[in-house]
């Protein structure tokens, strides 16, 4: 999609269609050529601005077709979430209607980025597999301009916003595809298009060096894999944040083997890992543009495994001497997740970063305790998480903070004949103990413990039904945009 602002009057504008967005009750804002020919419109629909309402107006004289209006609510509670998801509304119905070449108003909608965003997430469409394709979607868009826009934020949110749906088409890409042999080579890639180091570890490495992410890995027929992908900014970085990616690219659940109905969709287990290799194709496209972070430098790692069962496979009551010199009792080979991030958190402390965060679809216990739209946040440092979840409230990525520091809790992953159990011995406060599980494997930097982020997305990494700007079920590629947001604030304040 081409993304582009347009600096002349509206009414020059060659295209399909004008779009125009209204504060509830605001139509007598609108351009008076605009209102005259919608008021009689807007009369017969009933149509009122509410957020998500769209109108549409055919229009004659004019180098282009209709006119639409998009309701944004009330004035008061319109915000950055606001804007994106009302914008995600008018891509879908702009392509419904086959609109190819458009210009957004972004006047009423206030934030220009959280507009452009909306536009490219709204438009996500994933028929890589269809030999029909939908109709409505399958070529796109050709243009999409923007007036009464700020340049660089209409960018970067369509930078943005492309990443993830980078990532969403990860996600979706089946397991027959995208295994551990597979996923390194699309790292590669992206190292090779945009000139980031990339360090690819071998099976042979693995079993020597990760036996915790072996040991998940070792049922299959196709081996476990390490990626290390690293940005360096021109000049020296007075800052180094390392991002982690759980990579099951497939989960059975191992001998502990899922029931159908928890397996089916496991293609998902690699969202965190999908995660990270978003936020490098942000910054590649940043990087391009001359817009990418000048002083931090980024480093993410990724341990890709499938868990799958077999001869070679893992069992119950095995017993793993970890990177780190920890020994873990396996209590539940469908616990997974954890053994594979405590090696690879431990080989990125041992990088000597300022931050690390991890992404992770960990587990369900964090969806039954915050649904499936929110993500389960934890960390070692109040200020780091403070941070970090902030900057989730403007992107949109719903988070909640929940606590790492009940001793108690700590208790249910003691073993009787290791360091750590990777389950807990009750079933409640499963997300708590996961988190703790993965605190164990996080290092040190100048005596003091690296600040540390755990970001459970069991839920938001998929969605089972369409909404607000994902308009499709399926990955929805959770994390990216927060986690760049992050990167360049952190840019800044260095």
């Amino acid at each position: 999609m081409e993304v582009k602002v347009f600096n002349e009057d509206w009414k020059i504008f060659q295209g399909d269609a004008v779009v125009f967005f209204t504060f509830e009750e605001g139509l007598e804002e609108l351009p008076h050529e605009v209102l005259e020919k919608v008021k009689p419109f807007a009369q017969d629909e009933n149509f009122k601005g509410k957020k998500g309402e769209i109108l549409k107006v055919p229009v004659s004289g004019y180098a282009f077709k209709r006119i639409y209006i998009a309701g944004l609510g009330k004035r008061e509670k319109v915000n950055r979430n606001v804007a994106r998801e009302v914008s995600a509304k008018v891509a879908q119905r702009l392509l419904k209607d086959k609109n190819k070449i458009v210009l957004i108003d972004v006047k009423k909608a206030i934030c220009s980025q959280a507009c452009s965003e909306g536009l490219v997430l709204g438009s996500y469409n994933f028929d890589k597999y269809k030999t029909k394709k939908d109709e409505e979607n399958s070529k796109g868009w050709e243009k999409v301009y923007f007036t009464n826009a700020d340049e660089k934020k209409v960018i970067l949110g369509r930078v943005l916003a492309e990443a993830q749906n980078f990532t969403r088409d990860l996600v979706n890409t089946p397991p027959n595809e995208i295994n551990p042999e597979t996923f390194p080579q699309i790292a590669r890639e992206i190292a090779e298009q945009y000139g980031f180091e990339v360090d690819i570890k071998d099976p042979c490495w693995v079993e020597r060096e990760m036996p915790g992410l072996w040991a998940v890995g070792r049922g299959s027929k196709t081996k476990p894999r390490f990626i290390h992908l690293i940005y360096k900014p021109q000049g020296e970085a007075k800052k180094k944040i390392a991002f982690v990616g759980k990579g099951l690219t497939f989960d059975s659940g191992g001998l502990n083997l899922k029931p159908e109905q928890f397996m089916k969709t496991m293609k998902m287990d690699k969202s965190g890992a999908c995660a990270v290799l978003g936020i490098f194709k942000a910054l590649g496209e940043l990087k391009k543009l001359g817009l990418a972070p000048q002083n931090v430098e980024i480093h993410g790692f990724v341990g890709v495994a499938e868990n799958m069962p077999g001869g070679e496979s893992y069992r119950p009551d095995d017993i793993i001497k970890m990177r780190n010199g920890k020994t873990v009792e396996v209590a539940n080979t469908d616990a997974e997740g954890r053994i594979t991030l405590g090696d690879v958190l431990t080989y990125a402390s041992e990088q000597s970063p300022d931050y690390i965060v991890d992404m992770a679809t960990l587990t369900g216990a964090c969806v039954v305790a915050l649904g499936e739209y929110t993500a389960g946040i934890f960390g070692n440092n109040e200020d780091f998480v403070h941070t970090y979840w902030e900057i989730s409230k403007k992107t949109g990525e719903r988070m909640w903070q929940l606590p790492l520091d009940d001793e108690l809790m700590r208790e249910e992953i003691k073993s009787e004949v290791a360091d750590l159990s990777n389950l807990g011995k009750s079933r409640y406060g499963g997300a708590i103990t996961a988190a703790m599980f993965l605190q164990e494997f996080v290092g040190q930097k100048d005596g003091n413990p690296i600040p540390w982020i755990h970001i459970d997305i069991a839920g938001p990494a998929w969605a089972r039904k369409p909404y607000k700007w994902n308009p499709k079920s399926g990955g929805t590629g959770f994390g990216v945009r927060t986690a760049v947001e992050f990167i360049l604030s952190e840019d800044q304040n260095s």
